[in-house]
């Protein structure tokens, strides 16, 4: 297992990224905002000084978390938008030596709408495909997504897009209900999503929450997780990790805590001391967490 992290939790700039995973003793990170732009949006002339610092640094890359197909983009969004991050995206990883970019397949429509699945499995093949002609590998990941909806729409996704390979991000199904089952449909269980995909997992994503009733708190909603420690919400992240270990999966493994940044809440205010230590912190409970699984 190599552990990395999204480093843009612990803080945007990129000598606080590096310093986080030097504190932390890893090699790697996960490049997703640096700056005040996603790795594959911002100007040439500050991506040179993002390599330069890097290569400085002997810091690597694990993976570009793209905007490609994401939960902010619906499925009837203009290709062009999305082809567009591809044509920026792939050269830059090459520069890097980066192998893996985490892709969604676009945003759910609200729950008995038309999800346009035939779309989606078109682009999500052509997303693949341009990667795959680079060299490159595009991973999906079980998000706010159509894949997202449930471990058999991701099963859906893997007999209709060739060569795809998935990230697995063991806290999202906590706040996603399965829409594979009947209503009420009910929450997801992690370690039931990973024992179904587990066969097609290239990478893994590492958070931890529990769901929180509103009881008057304003910080969280009903459908708002509270993010904790791994090892300390509902993710099943010791059965997940006892079975990778079993396994003996040697690929990367990605923090990404939500406790100091959660990037899909539009009025999020965050600390960025705090946002910096409760980073560093999740990293290396989880190397205890991960170190006392048999």
């Amino acid at each position: 297992m190599i552990l990395s992290g999204f480093t843009d939790e612990a803080s945007s700039d990129l000598k606080k990224q590096i310093q986080v995973t030097k504190e932390l003793g890893w090699n790697y990170l996960s490049a997703r905002t640096t700056g005040s732009a996603n790795i594959h949006e911002i100007p040439e002339e500050e991506f040179e000084s993002v390599c330069e610092q890097l290569e400085e640094n002997n810091i690597k890359v694990a993976e570009f978390g793209t905007l490609i197909g994401n939960w902010s983009k619906r499925i009837d969004s203009d290709w062009e938008i999305t082809l567009g991050e591809i044509n920026r995206c792939i050269p830059r990883m090459q520069r890097l030596n980066v192998k893996y970019a985490r892709v969604m397949s676009y945003a759910q429509n609200d729950w008995g709408e038309d999800q346009a699945e035939q779309e989606r499995f078109k682009r999500m093949q052509e997303i693949v495909a341009r990667f795959k002609d680079a060299g490159l590998e595009a991973l999906h990941e079980n998000c706010m997504n159509w894949g997202g909806f449930s471990a058999e729409h991701t099963l859906r996704l893997l007999e209709e897009v060739p060569d795809l390979q998935l990230i697995f991000d063991t806290g999202n199904p906590i706040f996603q209900r399965d829409r594979s089952k009947t209503e009420p449909h009910p929450w997801q269980n992690s370690f039931e999503f990973y024992q179904k995909v587990k066969h097609s997992i290239a990478h893994i994503h590492v958070k931890d929450a529990i769901m929180k009733a509103d009881e008057g708190n304003i910080d969280f909603s009903p459908n708002e997780p509270e993010y904790v420690f791994a090892g300390e919400g509902s993710a099943d992240l010791a059965l997940i990790f006892a079975d990778l270990k079993k396994e003996n999966y040697q690929g990367f493994i990605a923090i990404e805590p939500h406790m100091g940044k959660v990037f899909h809440l539009e009025n999020e205010v965050s600390d960025p001391e705090f946002a910096y230590n409760i980073y560093k912190e999740f990293g290396q409970r989880f190397e205890l967490f991960i170190d006392r699984i048999d």
